[in-house]
């Protein structure tokens, strides 16, 4: 009996009192350390966001350094920690919220670095005018003469800013981080640094290859016999583009997360993966296509070898651009707006679709186009020949 009075039924305390069923009478340290580890990215930002001592404690940098070495594996080296301690607040929570959040295909906010133009092209306009005004309204004196030169160099150096203005803003470096997985195993994992001030890298394609060309990685990944065995890459595979601007602080991820596409040569028996990402140009070119393109062949041994790893940009005619035009589309794609990225596979199958589709359409209205002007310059030259005649016969009976 006395135990009875001293130990009453737990569940008759906890229901009277309410105590233990209330999840923050838990210790901070508690919820911190074994509730809030548990949890993905996303899972952990939906739950800062329902009270504000869970945004408390889900604020802390460990707690998102170690998502985004685990969800990123690449992002644990050195260099890209370096980068990421760089970032708005010194926080991994940022670099998780770029990289993780989708690229929008419409950007229809106004471009810091378009005002910024704006305002050097108005500023050099101005020297311009000012100069030929000076030169056109009086005699200078040799004083006057020397601030004309003076003049004439900021004119000079202004029409350099216009001409090399959007240079100065682009990135000068871009860093990817990539990883690959196969049945959410990590199989390939690296960082490619590219220099983008050379002119090779401005005038040539843009490309970025994660492998070298005598380099392979082995998988575990059974190579496929038929086209119908492609089909379960698709379900298992993932990749994750991370491309970063150190100097600017921000980072996007280019790929899809799951293949768009698998194709298999029907020669050379090589696989093609197909991941990537659609980013608005303007209302003239419309959309571009950042595709990323993993490309495995076989081994002795009956499994498949990652032998390419490749990045490009394409617009809507099919053509690559080249890394000054790239430059330019990535870096307002780094500065623009971002979505949910909690169905990033969905979103990017359905987006790719639609772009092979306006692709499609705007080949065959180039087409067309094509068609018209031929028939119109059959005609035309039918005309003439038959004026020609006409004309001849003319002259002969008269």
């Amino acid at each position: 009996m006395t135990s009875s009075h001293h130990n009453p039924p737990i569940t008759t305390i906890t229901a009277k009192q309410g105590g233990a069923t209330d999840f923050f009478d838990l210790h901070s340290d508690i919820i911190e350390a074994n509730i809030l580890t548990r949890l993905d990215g996303a899972t952990l930002a939906s739950t800062s966001c329902s009270s504000t001592t869970l945004h408390h404690l889900s604020s802390e940098n460990y707690l998102w350094s170690r998502i985004c070495h685990s969800t990123f594996p690449s992002t644990a080296t050195p260099r890209v920690s370096h980068v990421i301690s760089s970032f708005p607040d010194i926080d991994h929570r940022a670099f998780f919220s770029q990289s993780f959040s989708l690229p929008l295909p419409e950007n229809t906010q106004t471009q810091n670095l378009e005002s910024v133009n704006l305002k050097r092209i108005l500023h050099a306009i101005y020297i311009n005018l000012l100069y030929l005004f000076c030169m056109c309204t009086y005699v200078p004196s040799r004083k006057q003469r020397i601030q004309l030169n003076s003049l004439r160099r900021i004119r000079e150096e202004g029409v350099s800013i216009t001409n090399t203005i959007n240079r100065l803003y682009l990135p000068l470096e871009l860093i990817s981080a990539v990883d690959i997985y196969y049945k959410n195993d990590v199989i390939f994992s690296n960082v490619h640094e590219t220099e983008t001030t050379t002119s090779w890298f401005q005038c040539s394609p843009f490309r970025i290859d994660m492998i070298d060309p005598k380099d392979v990685i082995s998988t575990p990944i059974k190579h496929p016999n038929d086209d119908d065995t492609c089909t379960d890459v698709i379900e298992d595979m993932m990749l994750s583009w991370i491309l970063i601007d150190p100097i600017g602080r921000r980072a996007i991820n280019l790929s899809s997360l799951k293949p768009v596409s698998v194709q298999r040569h029907w020669l050379t028996g090589e696989v093609q993966v197909r991941f990537g990402s659609i980013l608005t140009v303007d209302r003239k070119r419309g959309h571009v296509l950042c595709e990323i393109v993993v490309t495995c062949g076989g081994s002795e041994v009956g499994q498949m070898q990652v032998r390419e790893v490749s990045l490009e940009v394409e617009d809507m005619d099919g053509t690559h651009l080249n890394g000054r035009e790239s430059l330019v589309i990535l870096q307002r794609a780094l500065e623009s707006k971002r979505g949910n990225g909690a169905n990033r596979a969905e979103i990017g199958r359905k987006r790719y679709k639609e772009f092979l589709e306006m692709r499609r359409e705007r080949k065959e209205k180039k087409l067309k186009r094509e068609g018209v002007l031929d028939v119109l310059c059959v005609v035309f030259g039918i005309s003439i020949f038959v004026s020609f005649w006409c004309f001849f016969l003319f002259c002969l009976s008269g």
